[in-house]
C-alpha cells in the first residue's frame, strides 16, 4: 500500500529562508523518480530547481506559480509506493484527502522497506541521507488549517485537505478535518489561534521577526495564514496596517471637533503600478538600505590616463592566445593594490566592535543581468593571472545572464569592482557591498585632452572613484589606495614590481 509522504520547501542555504515558485516541473498525478526536479523557485540570491528526495506517484501541489513560501512549508506530497497504472491509485480523487499511511495499513518494516527504497540517498538540506528517520514530535496548530494545493486540468480538482506531514520511515499522523472554510475571493487557509503566553511562537523567518520587532508588534496577536499558522510576512504587515489604521465611527454617530478646524482630508493611495520589493529585487533593496545605515562611507576619486593600459591589453591580445579583457586587467590592478593597502579588504564586526582583516581576496564584479543587479564572486582573486580572471569572468557573466548562479557564486565576497562605464557614464558614487568596505567604480575611458610630457595630447582618460567604509581607514589609506590603481592604471609596468 502506498505512503504518503509530504516533501516541504528545504533550506537552500547561505541564510536564505523563503522563495517564490517560478514554475512548477510536475502536476498532480505525475510519476517521479528521486532526485527529479519538481518545482523552479527563486531566492534573493538565484534561481533553483529543487529536487524532490520520494519516489512515487505526486497527489497535492501546495502554493500557485508567484507565491512565496518560507522554508518549511509544504510544497507537495508524494505517494511513495504507488504506480500510474494500476494498484494504487495514482491521484486522490475529487474532494478526497490523501490516504495516510497507518498501523493498520501494512506492518511497520513492510512500510520502513517501502519508504528506504523510494527515498534519495543524496544529501538535501533538512532532510537526511537514510535510512528511516527519527519520530519527531509535530506543535499542532490549535485549530486545523486547509491547504491550497494547485489545481490541476488533466487530473482533475486537487485535494483540499490537509497533507499529512509524514517522515521516512514513521507512520502518518491521521489527518484532521477540514474546517470550513468562509466566502472568500480565493481560497484561503484557516487562520490559527494566537500563541499561549509562554508557548511557542510560529515564525520562521528572521526577517519577520525583524519587522514585527522595529515596528513594536507583538507576535502572539498575529494570526499566521501559512501552513498550520505559520506566520508570514504577510500577516505582519496586514496587522500593522489593521493597527495604523483608524476605525470609522458608527454610522449618524456624531464626531466632536473644535470649532473653526476644518476636516482632515483623507489621503487615497497613490495610484500607479506596484511592483512588489521580494526576490532578487527585494535582496538587492535591502542590502542597499542595510548598506547606507550601517556604514559611514566616502567617496574619492581621480582622473587617470588609461593610453597605456590600453596598449598593453591590445600587445598582449595581439601576442596570440587566449584574448584578455580589461575587466581582467583592473581586477588584477585591484587584487595587488588591496594586497599594499589591506586595511579595505576587511570587514567591521559591529557586536565586537572589531576589524576583521581577511587573509584572501573574494572579489566582487557587478553585472547587470534581466533579472536585476547582482554580484558575482571570482575566488582567490590575489592568485590569479589576466588570462585566469577573463576566462571565471566569462563564466560568471553567462550564468548570470542564464539564471544559473548557485548561492556560493554570489557570497563570500571582500571586495568589489564596479565597471559602470559599459553603460555610458563617467563617474558615479557607488555604495559599499554590505558587509565589504569598499568598491572600486570605473568609468567609461574616452578620448579627452591632456597634458603629457609638458605638451596637451589627446590621451583615453578614465575616472575611478571608491567609496568606503570610514571606520575602516582614514581618507590617506583610501587615496593611497586609488592613486596606486591610477598609477598602475596610467604605467602598467608597474605591476612588474610585484610579479
Amino acid at each position: 500500500m502506498a505512503q504518503v509522504l509530504e516533501f516541504k520547501l528545504p533550506d537552500l542555504g547561505e541564510g536564505l529562508t523563503e522563495a517564490e515558485i517560478v514554475r512548477w516541473l510536475v502536476n498532480v498525478g505525475d510519476v517521479v523518480a528521486i532526485d527529479q526536479p519538481v518545482v523552479e523557485v527563486e531566492t534573493a540570491k538565484a534561481m533553483v530547481e529543487v529536487p524532490c528526495p520520494y519516489g512515487g506517484v505526486v497527489t497535492a501541489r501546495f502554493g500557485e506559480e508567484g507565491t512565496e513560501l518560507p522554508v518549511g512549508a509544504p510544497l507537495l506530497t508524494v505517494a511513495v509506493g504507488a504506480s500510474a497504472d494500476g494498484g494504487t491509485p495514482a491521484a486522490p480523487a475529487p474532494g478526497a484527502e490523501p490516504t495516510p499511511a497507518g498501523p493498520s495499513a501494512s506492518p511497520a518494516s513492510s512500510a520502513d522497506s517501502a519508504v528506504s527504497s523510494e527515498y534519495s540517498g543524496n544529501v538535501l538540506v533538512g532532510y537526511g541521507t537514510a535510512g528511516p528517520a527519527a519520530r519527531r514530535r509535530r506543535i499542532r496548530p490549535q485549530s486545523p488549517a486547509v491547504a491550497n494545493p494547485t489545481p490541476n486540468a488533466t487530473a482533475g480538482p486537487a485535494p483540499t485537505a490537509t497533507a499529512p506531514a509524514v517522515k521516512a520511515g514513521t507512520p502518518a499522523p491521521v489527518a484532521a478535518a477540514p474546517a470550513p472554510v468562509a466566502a472568500a475571493p480565493a481560497p484561503v487557509a484557516a487562520a490559527v489561534a494566537t500563541a499561549a503566553p509562554g508557548g511557542p511562537l510560529p515564525v520562521i523567518s528572521p526577517l519577520v521577526r525583524k519587522l514585527a520587532r522595529d515596528r513594536g508588534l507583538d507576535l502572539r496577536e498575529v494570526r499566521g495564514s501559512g501552513p498550520e499558522g505559520l506566520i508570514l510576512r504577510a500577516d505582519v504587515e496586514r496587522a500593522l496596517t489593521a493597527r495604523e489604521t483608524p476605525v470609522a465611527a458608527p454610522v449618524g454617530a456624531a464626531v466632536a471637533m473644535p470649532v473653526g478646524t476644518a476636516a482632515p482630508a483623507v489621503s487615497a493611495a497613490p495610484a500607479g503600478e506596484r511592483i512588489p520589493l521580494r526576490g532578487l529585487r527585494g535582496a538587492v533593496a535591502d542590502k542597499l538600505s542595510r548598506s547606507r545605515t550601517e556604514i559611514p562611507d566616502a567617496t574619492c576619486w581621480v582622473d587617470a590616463d588609461a593610453t597605456e593600459l590600453m596598449a598593453a591589453r591590445a600587445a598582449m591580445n595581439a601576442a596570440g592566445g587566449p584574448k584578455i579583457s580589461l575587466l581582467a586587467l583592473l581586477a588584477r590592478i585591484c587584487a595587488h593594490a588591496l594586497a599594499r593597502f589591506p586595511e579595505l579588504n576587511s570587514t567591521v564586526d559591529t557586536a565586537a566592535r572589531e576589524i576583521v582583516r581577511l587573509p584572501q581576496v573574494h572579489l566582487g564584479f557587478a553585472a547587470q543581468t534581466p533579472r536585476g543587479l547582482v554580484v558575482p564572486v571570482v575566488r582567490d582573486a590575489g592568485t590569479r593571472t589576466a588570462e585566469s580572471f577573463t576566462e571565471e569572468f566569462a563564466r560568471l557573466t553567462e550564468s548570470a545572464r542564464q539564471g544559473t548562479l548557485t548561492p556560493a557564486d554570489l557570497t563570500g565576497g571582500t571586495f568589489t569592482l564596479n565597471n559602470y562605464g559599459v553603460f555610458g557614464v563617467d563617474g558615479s558614487t557607488p555604495i559599499v557591498n554590505h558587509p565589504e568596505a569598499a568598491m572600486l567604480g570605473v568609468g567609461r575611458i574616452i578620448p579627452k585632452p591632456w597634458v603629457h610630457q609638458g605638451e596637451l595630447a589627446v590621451r583615453q582618460v578614465v575616472q575611478l572613484s571608491l567609496t568606503f567604509d570610514h571606520r575602516v581607514c582614514d581618507g590617506g589609506t583610501a587615496g593611497g589606495f586609488l592613486r596606486y590603481v591610477a598609477d598602475c592604471v596610467e604605467q602598467p609596468a608597474v605591476l612588474l614590481r610585484t610579479v
